[in-house]
């Protein structure tokens, strides 16, 4: 049975370890916090509490994997937790760990590009903030480590939608004309992307996860607004500020397609449809 470490046991890492398990391998998750790693013990595969930016915890807690899988979150962070977490964590895992496959989670928000142009993984990755600076630089360690960075798309699913959730609280806004794309994924196929890539004998490789369909923020809420029967957000002027760099780029999801991976939800709308609305917690207020 082939062994697997999710490092980084949470929203998607959780659904990961799910799948994997029930695939037929033999999972441990790890998780940053006690608390975190006592909410999982119900799983039918061992979590712990394990800081991967910590050698030491990381080395007292290593045992034989053949996958590591860092899908570790910063937690909102900035700078300093991109690099500890993302960086750091990434170089103990593959330096006490010495897996035979390595996959690291990143994203899309390392492609800059702000016209609207489509992008794919053999487009410039020059992001503009430090953060995804810091990512891109986790990247070319995982890269020189013959490992795979999967750059993930927004993910939204079961209880989880930004969008959503600021449209249901009022929170929302149309950002200038309404025409930046948004990408986005199901964490359910992520999962399933994540699982298909360690079907592929290339260790070594970038892919960008997200669905078939980018969609400006003007059609996200449009469509929300249709659907939910509710009047459309304000318009208010101005992007924003954003943690990892302003962009508005289409990314392609071509190339892993083509390598054979199919998402379960293609588009926002039957994502939404069939997974988040009919039981998003927020849904009744």
């Amino acid at each position: 049975m082939t062994r697997v470490l999710i490092a980084g046991c949470g929203y998607v890492g959780a659904a990961t370890a799910d799948l994997f398990h029930g695939d037929g391998w033999e999972v441990e998750g790890w998780t940053y916090s006690p608390e975190s790693a006592q909410s999982l013990m119900a799983k039918p595969y061992a979590v712990r509490a394990v800081d991967i930016s910590d050698r030491e915890a990381v080395t007292r807690a290593a045992t034989k994997f053949d996958v590591v899988i860092h899908c570790a979150s910063s937690g909102g962070g900035g700078p300093e937790d991109y690099r500890r977490v993302y960086l750091e964590g990434a170089r103990i895992l593959l330096q006490t760990l010495r897996p035979h496959r390595f996959i690291f989670t990143s994203s899309t928000s390392v492609y800059a590009q702000k016209e609207g142009e489509w992008v794919d993984e053999e487009s410039a990755a020059e992001p503009m903030h430090e953060t995804g600076r810091i990512l891109r630089e986790t990247e070319e360690l995982v890269r020189q480590n013959g490992g795979t960075s999967a750059r993930l798309a927004g993910i939204y699913g079961p209880g989880r939608s930004a969008l959503l959730r600021k449209f249901l609280s009022g929170k929302a806004a149309i950002e200038g004309n309404g025409e930046r794309f948004l990408n986005q994924v199901h964490r359910d196929d992520v999962a399933r992307a994540l699982l298909h890539l360690l079907a592929l004998p290339n260790g070594s490789q970038i892919v960008n996860v997200t669905d078939d369909q980018p969609l400006t923020q003007r059609a996200c809420y449009e469509w929300l607004a249709a659907k939910l029967n509710r009047p459309l957000p304000e318009i208010v002027a101005g992007t924003g500020e954003r943690k990892r760099g302003p962009s508005n780029k289409r990314v392609s999801n071509r190339k892993l397609r083509a390598l054979g991976w199919e998402p379960m939800f293609p588009t926002f709308s039957i994502g939404m449809e069939r997974s988040v609305l009919p039981a998003f917690p927020t849904m009744g207020a």
